[in-house]
Parts: structure tokens; sequence; C-alpha cells
């Protein structure tokens, strides 16, 4: 059986009880050689919250595996400005790296560690950090954290938390050309589905407010019908009236003036008589 290495060893020392690393540090370093022993005499301890991201890590590797999985697809979405993609998969993230960080916290509080707030803040930090950064990730999955890592890490930083060398990232196997090409013509079709089933929808809107505008129109339409033979009912009626009156006008101006004439023949007759009268 070979003899575990550096990484090995300190990953052991990074998850093992916190008030025990000392010396465990010491009893793992008689059992090496000289220049191994160095090595580990000078490691670090960790801070509690490096050692709970440390314990899960090493003992929940599946579901932290499962997180950067998701990170991958992730980081994908970035590179392919894929928006409806991108914001499911970033409350995904979000979910996800709260429940991971809670449940690092339940672990460590088996182990009779005291989780507080803060610590839990941290640790969700480091985990959050995996997601954006391939090294951050390397770094969290390694189970060698001295110090937890910020989402705004920078390499060098990543590179003083970890004990020991950053561990490289497993190339990911890259799908075919065919499959990428599939996978983004299926993201372009569905992009062309959604944009035409909004226009579908805004299309139906408009021809709503046509039908309804037109069956105002035909009623108005009808309306104006109706009144408009009202009106020429009544304009003949008017018509009418008027060729009567125009008929009887003459006969009743010369009527008038008939009685004008004898109006005045009376006038006359009366003044002579009263003449008559007064000459008596």
């Amino acid at each position: 059986m070979a003899d575990p290495t550096f990484e090995e060893i300190a990953a052991g020392l990074y998850s093992g009880p916190p008030g025990a690393f000392v010396s465990s540090r010491k009893a793992r370093a008689g059992e090496v050689d000289a220049e191994v022993a160095a090595r580990i005499l000078a490691l670090r301890k960790p801070s509690i919250a490096a050692w709970v991201v440390n314990v899960f890590a090493q003992e929940r590797a599946g579901r932290l595996g499962a997180a950067l999985d998701l990170a991958r697809e992730l980081r994908e979405a970035q590179e392919d400005l894929d928006a409806p993609a991108l914001a499911k998969l970033g409350r995904e993230r979000r979910v996800l790296t709260r429940k991971l960080a809670q449940a690092a916290g339940e672990l460590a509080a088996s182990r009779g560690e005291r989780v507080t707030p803060s610590t839990l803040e941290a640790v969700e930090g480091s985990i959050s950090a995996a997601f954006f950064d391939p090294a951050a990730a390397a770094a969290v999955a390694s189970g060698r954290l001295v110090r937890t890592i910020d989402p705004s890490a920078t390499m060098s930083d990543i590179r003083d938390a970890v004990a020991g060398d950053v561990p490289e990232l497993e190339p990911v196997a890259q799908p075919p050309v065919d499959e990428l090409q599939a996978r983004r013509a299926r993201r372009d079709a569905e992009r062309a589905v959604a944009t035409a089933e909004k226009a579908q929808a805004s299309v139906e809107r408009e021809l709503t407010t046509r039908d309804k505008a037109l069956r105002e129109l035909r009623a108005r339409k009808g309306e104006l019908a109706e009144r408009t033979a009202e009106l020429e009912n009544e304009l003949a009626r008017v018509r009418a009236e008027l060729s009567r009156a125009e008929h009887d006008l003459p006969e009743a101006e010369q009527s008038r003036e008939d009685a004008a004439a004898r109006a005045e023949a009376a006038a006359d007759a009366l003044d002579l008589a009263r003449k008559a009268k007064d000459a008596l």
C-alpha cells in the first residue's frame, strides 16, 4: 500500500477535530519522512468556517459535486448569453448554495462544533465562490481550506487559502461539435418560438380590438341608417306641406285683397254715414 501523499494527510488534518489540530499535526509529522514532516508542521490551523467547508467537501462530496456541475452549466449559459437559462440557473444557484451551507453547518454541529451565523455566512460565501470560479471550485472540493474564500477572491487569494497546491480541475469532456451545434440550434429555436408566440399574442390582441371597433361601427351605421330614413320621411312630409302651402297661397292672397277692398269700402260708407248724421 502506497504511503499517503502530503495532500491526503493535509485533507485528513483539515477535516479532523479543530481542537485536536495541533496535536494531530505533530503526530502525523512523526509518521513520515523529514521533508514531508516539515511541510506538515508548517500547516496553518484552519478557521472554523474553513473546517466546516472541508468536512462537508469530504463527507458530502456527491452533493458538492452536483453543485459544481450546476456551476459549469451556469458559466456556459453566461458564455452563450442565454438570458432565460441564466435567470433559471441563477435562482437554482442561490437556493442550492443556501441549502449546502445549511447542510454543512448541520454536519459540523453533529460533530459537536458550534456554528454561528457569521460562520455559516462565510461557509455560504465559499460555496458561492465555487459557482463563479473553477479554481475556487477546485479549492473548495479539495477539503484543504485554511480559510474561506470570498466570491470576489483573486487567484492569489485562492492559492493562499488552500494548504498545498491548488488542485487542477478535471477537464470537462466537451460534447461533440454536432451536439454543441444542436444545443445552440435548440436554444435558437426556443427563442424563435417565444418571439413568434409574443407576436401572435400581440396580433390576436389587435384583432380583438379591431373586431370590437368593427362591431361598434356596424351598429353605428345601422343607427344612422334608421335616423336617415326617419329624416327622409320627415323631409317628404314637410315638402308635401310646402307644396300645399304654395298651392293655397295665391288663393289666400286674393281672398285677403278682396277682404281688404271690402274693408276699405265699408270704412268709406261709415264715414259718409257719420258725416250725414252730423249734418242733421
